[in-house]
């Protein structure tokens, strides 16, 4: 690839988790989206296999179909990065490098000075890339490895918002072993819970092996469909109230956490269940309101809320935090997610378009927040 002054953004995206199309159609969007007369962009998608691949700067209309599901198709040749002087898969370098190897021959793809990881769900989200990309001494968009972690485990969030003084609904957690050994006692550890229930894999997202379980007959199967993504399941209890969601984005330097305006989605009656994986990437049945209609001061409290859960999480670059809005004004928190939907259409880059920011500048804003944040610890 040609010298160039400009940083080069490596944009990565596909992985192995069942969120693999979703984010592909979110990488497709920020490539049609990117500046690039400010940016070099390097896509590189990763198979369900887990294989690195360079991919097509320009992908097409990749969507979401009830049909039709992109998916990153494994390349003739493996990618990894290096210091350009050896084969490791990672190195701690000055200038990190993408190289390609077929054949038993290595091709210097030239260097990357910020990583943008487009992924969603366990093996890109949850702090695996992100330790990884702190071995190799490189930027990244997005939250840290605890953070991630935490963000990504639907139990240990809960366990840290309690801890920070949130208020979290009632729920229960079966692991894997709880269930391999006894799901009827796993089962029993429900009975305090009241209906209706939601059955959720812990580390999934985009509504993904979600069931609202209205008869307790129905526990077992929705927590066998949690299984097929994820081992370890949390239940947890309806909560009557309007799910109200905030997007968030870091400060620069030590200017605090910015929050946008607060966004509400409605659903049609009838149309689903709840805000399920249809409706949030299939039909467009589902609407944002932004600002959410809510009092001036429920409004602002929403938003100091969303900043209070980044920082409790340790949260860097952007999050969406999610609560519940109950009959009698009080806040409860859902879940943060460290890399929220990032569609155009999604509500997080909704949200902080109507807040005043457009798509286009909050990629850009993103990525500058990385290039500036300190590596290593901090």
């Amino acid at each position: 690839m040609p010298a160039t002054t400009k940083p080069r953004v490596l944009l990565l995206f596909g992985g192995r988790s069942s969120e693999h199309s979703v984010s592909c159609v979110t990488a497709a969007s920020v490539m049609k989206a990117i500046d690039r007369r400010k940016y070099d962009v390097i896509p590189v998608g990763i198979t369900k296999a887990g294989s690195w691949t360079l991919v097509d700067s320009s992908p097409g209309d990749w969507t979401l179909t009830s049909g039709e599901h992109p998916e990153v198709a494994a390349g003739s040749s493996q990618l990894h990065l290096s210091d350009g002087e050896g084969t490791a898969e990672i190195s701690v370098a000055k200038e990190s490098r993408l190289m390609s190897g077929a054949n038993g021959e290595i091709e210097d793809l030239g260097r990357v000075d910020v990583v943008f990881p487009l992924l969603h769900g366990p093996f890109g989200e949850d702090g695996t890339l992100q330790g990884m990309l702190e071995l190799a001494d490189l930027p990244y968009v997005g939250a840290g490895v605890a953070a991630s972690a935490i963000g990504m485990d639907k139990h240990y969030m809960k366990v840290v918002f309690e801890s920070a003084g949130f208020r979290v609904g009632p729920y229960a957690v079966i692991t894997d072993k709880q269930w391999r050994r006894d799901p009827e006692a796993a089962l029993a550890g429900t009975h305090g819970l009241e209906l209706p229930l939601f059955v959720k894999p812990a580390r999934a997202g985009s509504s993904m092996g979600i069931t609202r379980v209205d008869d307790r007959d129905q526990l077992r199967t929705a927590v066998e469909a949690a299984r097929e993504h994820d081992p370890k399941v949390v239940i947890e209890e309806g909560i009557t109230g309007r799910e109200i969601e905030c997007g968030v984005l870091e400060g620069h330097g030590d200017e605090p956490p910015r929050a946008s305006f607060p966004g509400e989605i409605a659903v049609p009656e009838g149309a689903h269940a709840f805000y399920d994986f249809e409706a949030k990437y299939v039909d467009d049945s589902a609407a944002l309101s932004c600002p959410a209609d809510l009092p001036e001061e429920d409004g602002e409290a929403i938003r100091r809320l969303a900043v209070a859960a980044f920082d409790a999480v340790g949260a860097e670059g952007l999050a969406r935090v999610d609560f519940f809005y109950t009959d009698v004004g009080e806040w409860v928190i859902n879940e943060i997610n460290t890399m929220p939907g990032f569609t155009p259409s999604s509500m997080y880059p909704q949200m902080w378009a109507k807040t005043g920011i457009a798509y286009p500048d909050l990629i850009d804003e993103l990525i500058e927040l990385a290039l500036e944040r300190p590596l290593g610890l901090r």
